[in-house]
């Protein structure tokens, strides 16, 4: 381990009885992986997923890159997410603990969302819905979300989820590229208070054309305010389900089965639709679900991720209910009605793992420091047992105030490094096992052939950055892109890479101790002066100036002189500073970055705003900030933007 790491030793308490406990626990499963990579993945599928058929090979490495696991066995998804876990006598389990908006709150046990589920399947059915057909869901986080999209997996309908925060442009791309048959949306959504709409969007989508495949359009009524209605196309949700039965037996599907396809903004061209099988993700999304956040049939577990994105997917819809454990699902946003939101839901729901985004800490961070009323402590965490970080690299000082003031110092944190593509955990702290250095996602989920290359693919010393990549299968994989086999060979496994699968992130390993720390993007790796170097690495250099700076993004712009130079964007902790105090910050900024990394990653422009431009979901648009750097004028859609006034505020040069 490097000097200057800190090191945080596993704590007994979570050793103790942890699914996976100690190091050696942790070795012994990659030492089996790597003998037998096959062989061990079959071992966990026949663990942790009941199969209609038993599969009788692992993996079918024949037509690489398009592996195939467990190809020969059958199962259903929702069967296995509910119908079991009846069958076993937890029918009385709450399954899901909703709170809305407003604070309401419903709890859902595993025989109500079997019920729910299984009338919903039989709505999908009635109106033509059949195994194979594309199902498009443009929904808020709600009970209903969750509920469509196991319904179609009970038919064998590939869902497609679509944000709720997606413009009517976006939306028509993603049903028109799936050639959806179905629709499912609601009136509205609720979200810090406000009302927003989603049917409208729907209908604006219709109307811009090439959605004819959209035979129906099913509304959950959310909020009862009146809305446009096509008499002939749209069913309401609850007319729908009201005369089914509750019981429908489930579509046995193929392994390979596609059970959704999610799509991703590409920096050009159009979304790629991420194509996922039905098995192999089930696998990965349970077996990690377990072991990374070490879940316990006690447990209380909080994903705060939309079920919009990949994090919804697994570690709400799929992976958790998969293993019967109980999860809150949040309507709201964490300001509203104020910044304490999701410290007082722990303290009431007695939250024991809580999983949540980077950006989500560091805004809390500000408003927490700005107001001792929303401060983590002034409530009671003591439920709490362990922390997890998902959607990008958290910097070591995001990540010493989580462990500090929201885990009381006793919570391992997870810090999972994964993607839309990969379906589940790639590289992972294991909390009864792994020591922790901040900053460091440290090693790969067991299973997991992560590691380090160049260009051509040959490995890197540790302690030298690279390509990062992923050498062997795993079953939680992308399959393809749907509709574009070729984007998906070219995109992820390149041939000059020898077949590896490319992540698109640049990583480094500890000289030391082997740990990963992801450094950005590959585009997001800067050039200046010939020294190559991640944004992330800046950025956390910023933010570690706890003194000053709440949050900052980093991005390169083009130089005549140096190839690149580096743009920071940047949160302060106080008022968003003008003139001649905004110059004075900037060159302590400066400074401040050269100590820590070295004169060559001083900023050159670094720019002030109250928020950075953010999706409603908390996503950070850079695509916006780098435009933003070159002084372009800003054509993107820009409609999922939370506040589109920090765009002014950031054009401000210093």
């Amino acid at each position: 381990m490097s000097e200057k790491a800190i090191i945080y030793s596993v704590p007994e308490a979570a050793m103790k009885g942890a699914h996976v406990s100690g190091m050696p626990a942790y070795l012994k499963l990659v030492a089996e992986a790597d003998a037998d990579h096959g062989a061990y993945w079959g071992r966990l599928a026949r663990e942790f997923v009941s199969w209609k058929t038993p599969f009788t090979e692992s993996l079918d490495e024949r037509e690489a890159p398009f592996f195939k696991w467990f190809e020969d066995g059958t199962l259903n998804a929702s069967f296995n997410c509910l119908d079991r876990h009846v069958e076993r006598g937890q029918g009385d389990k709450v399954a899901i603990l909703f709170e809305a908006d407003d604070g309401r709150i419903n709890r859902v046990t595993y025989s109500d969302l079997l019920a729910r589920t299984c009338r919903m399947a039989n709505a999908l059915k009635a109106r033509g819905v059949k195994k194979g057909d594309r199902v498009v869901i443009y929904m808020s986080m709600s009970v209903e979300g969750v509920v469509a999209m196991q319904a179609c997996a009970r038919i064998g309908a590939t869902h497609s989820v679509v944000f709720g925060g997606f413009s009517a442009q976006s939306l028509r791309e993603r049903i028109t590229g799936a050639s959806a048959v179905m629709v499912i949306t609601a009136d509205e959504q609720l979200r810090g208070g406000k009302q927003l709409p989603l049917k409208a969007i729907v209908d604006e989508a219709m109307a811009l054309g090439g959605c004819e495949s959209v035979k129906d359009v099913i509304v959950y009524r959310r909020t009862g305010r009146q809305i446009a209605w096509e008499a002939s196309r749209d069913r309401w949700m609850h007319e729908e389900t009201q005369a089914q039965a509750d019981t429908c037996d489930p579509e046995w599907v193929g392994a390979e089965h596609p059970l959704f396809i999610l799509y991703t903004s590409g920096s050009t061209g159009n979304p790629k639709g991420v194509q996922h099988s039905t098995g192999g993700y089930l696998v990965h999304a349970a077996v990690s679900s377990t072991w990374t956040f070490d879940l316990k049939d006690d447990d209380v577990f909080w994903c705060t991720a939309d079920i919009g994105w990949v994090t919804g997917h697994t570690y709400i819809t799929y992976g958790p209910l998969a293993i019967g454990a109980t999860q809150i699902i949040f309507e709201g946003v964490p300001t509203y009605p104020d910044a304490g939101r999701f410290w007082k839901m722990i303290q009431d729901h007695k939250v024991s793992v809580f999983y949540t985004a980077p950006t989500a800490i560091r805004s809390l961070i500000k408003a927490a420091e700005a107001n001792e009323a929303v401060h983590p402590r002034s409530y009671d965490l003591g439920s709490l047992r362990i922390l997890g970080s998902v959607g990008e690299p958290i910097n070591p000082a995001a990540w010493e105030w989580y462990h500090q003031h929201v885990g009381g110092g006793r919570c391992p944190i997870v810090d999972t490094f994964w993607q839309t593509e990969t379906g589940g955990h790639m590289i992972t702290p294991l909390p009864g096992a792994t020591p922790l250095v901040p900053g460091s996602c440290t090693l790969p989920f067991p299973g997991i052939a992560a590691a380090v290359v160049d260009e051509t693919g040959n490995d890197v010393p540790n302690g030298q950055g690279g390509l990062l990549v992923v050498k062997k299968p795993w079953p939680g994989m992308i399959r393809n892109i749907w509709g574009d086999p070729e984007r998906f060979k070219s995109s992820y496994f390149p041939p000059e890479l020898k077949g590896y699968y490319l992540a698109g992130d640049g990583a480094i390993r500890d000289a030391e101790s082997g740990y990963f720390t992801i450094t950005g993007r590959i585009d997001d790796v800067l050039n200046v002066s010939g020294h190559r170097m991640g944004t992330m690495e800046i950025e956390s250099a910023l933010v570690s100036c706890t003194a000053l700076v709440a949050e900052a993004a980093v991005v390169g712009r083009p130089d005549e002189t140096t190839g690149e130079t580096i743009c920071a964007f940047v949160v302060l902790k106080g008022p968003r500073p003008t003139g001649d105090e905004a110059r004075k910050v900037a060159t302590e900024l400066r400074n401040w970055v050269a100590k820590a990394i070295g004169p060559i990653a001083k900023p050159k422009d670094i720019r002030f705003g109250d928020n950075l431009p953010k999706t409603r979901s908390g996503k950070i648009m850079r695509r916006l900030l780098r435009s933003i750097a070159k002084d372009e004028a800003i054509t993107q859609d820009i409609s999922t933007l939370e506040n589109p006034a920090v765009l002014d505020q950031l054009m401000e040069r210093n």
